[in-house]
């Protein structure tokens, strides 16, 4: 049947690609290739949910078996595709599509838009298949049916004979919306999971408020992709509107700003007291004081920054927000050994050179761990979502790798609560021991 389908886009379908100096064709297909067409994929609804779900991955394939040497638009009936091939070196790039007609350039009463990220690193070998299409009118009886699916729209997304996943640079597909959302809706992105024939979520997220007239799946693969519209405080989680966003970020900087304040106020005062320079517990304390002092001025100034078209200053500014947030972990686990320190001596702490042996650990560690980041893959740091969960498109300059992300951040701060913990333990039970042997 597959290759009816394509005998009959062949045939009824005139491609003149013998010039190379076009980038778009806009193909018209005859009324017998149209229900050639219709027969392959049977977009009527009769066929039920799992017929349809079969017809979506023949669309794909009869797509993607198209033997081209540049790009074509194809419209049939409720399917509107654009077969792109691109130029090397491949760069950022952005496809459009409305009921009719799809392209490069933003055609008139565009529907969707696709924002393509350089790090697919593409070329003319690698074909892109883009299609918009309107699913059929589904039984609402029936309980797998994708009447769910906003405006029945979906989006499909592949390359010919590449598996795309696992992007660092998201895909971001904007859908438009023909008519308001009530406030106790709001729009989920999710793609369709072939091997369970049901919508997931993973790998992609909503960026949406309730003012905007569209609404952005950003994803880290290629597939099929709808919104679904689901109850605004479903999975617990509540969209915040724009405007409570603009009140608990003034409420962050203002509380940071605060903070930073009084922290070079501490660092003041033990500048200017020589009795608090020369007490060993009050220069740890003053690390710690600087280390959160640099956590506020790279955090603070990240979102304007991570606006700011250049690549290296947001580069920096995540690296140095990510050393400084390690700092500050590893001074909170030398505070700790420092009180460990104090309880076990007696208040006689008589190691050489002592102070300069923290600061080596302290500063150090987290020199070393930022360095094997960059070692590894530099783009590691860059622009980030500052939160996902409330679908706010508001970026920073932090890590953009998830595993990494947890690993040097959430894994050393365990390390440093577990630490600190079997430290608080031990000193309680060492002050124990001593009130008990005074009794006796």
């Amino acid at each position: 049947m597959k290759w009816l389908i394509l005998f009959c886009l062949v045939f009824f379908v005139y491609l003149d690609v013998s010039s190379q100096n076009f980038t778009n064709i806009s193909v018209k297909a005859s009324p017998d290739a149209e229900k050639c067409m219709n027969y392959k994929v049977n977009l009527s609804g009769t066929g039920g949910y799992a017929n349809t779900i079969k017809d979506l991955e023949n669309i794909e394939k009869t797509l993607e078996n198209i033997n081209i040497n540049a790009t074509i638009s194809i419209s049939f009936g409720n399917i509107v595709a654009l077969l792109f091939i691109p130029t090397a070196p491949f760069k950022s790039v952005t496809l459009h599509a409305s009921d009719s007609q799809a392209g490069l350039k933003n055609v008139s009463n565009t529907t969707v838009s696709v924002e393509l990220p350089e790090e697919l690193n593409l070329g003319p070998t690698n074909m892109i298949v883009f299609s918009n299409l309107k699913l059929p009118e589904t039984n609402k009886s029936d309980p797998g049916a994708l009447f769910e699916v906003y405006d029945r729209r979906m989006i499909i997304l592949s390359v010919k004979g590449k598996n795309i996943s696992g992007l660092r640079q998201p895909v971001n597909i904007t859908m438009k919306f023909n008519q308001n959302i009530i406030q106790t809706q709001r729009p989920s992105c999710h793609f369709l999971n072939f091997s369970t024939n049901n919508f997931s979520t993973d790998g992609c997220h909503t960026i949406w408020t309730h003012d905007q007239s569209n609404v952005t799946c950003s994803c880290d693969h290629f597939t099929y992709f709808g919104v679904l519209m689901v109850s605004a405080s479903s999975g617990g989680d509540a969209v915040l509107s724009k405007k409570d966003m603009e009140i608990l970020s003034y409420i962050t900087i203002i509380g940071c700003s605060f903070s930073l304040v009084a922290l070079v106020i501490t660092v003041l005062l033990f500048i200017t007291n020589r009795t608090l320079r020369e007490d060993l517990s009050m220069n740890i304390h003053i690390n710690l004081v600087i280390a959160l002092i640099l956590l506020n001025l790279h955090f603070l100034p990240s979102q304007a920054v991570a606006a700011h078209p250049s690549t290296w200053l947001c580069f920096y500014m995540a690296l140095a927000l990510h050393y400084s947030l390690l700092a500050t972990f590893t001074w909170m686990a030398l505070e700790g050994f420092h009180l460990y320190l104090l309880l076990v001596k007696i208040f006689n702490i008589s190691v050489s050179r002592y102070i300069f042996k923290l600061s080596v650990v302290g500063w150090g560690v987290p020199a070393v761990i930022v360095s094997v980041v960059v070692i590894i893959d530099r783009s590691f740091y860059g622009h980030v979502l500052l939160d996902k969960s409330n679908h706010d498109d508001t970026k920073i300059c932090y890590i953009s790798n998830e595993i990494v992300k947890v690993v040097t951040t959430t894994g050393l701060f365990t390390m440093v609560f577990l630490f600190n913990m079997t430290m608080f333990m031990v000193t309680v039970k060492r002050v124990l021991n001593v009130g008990y042997n005074k009794e006796v």
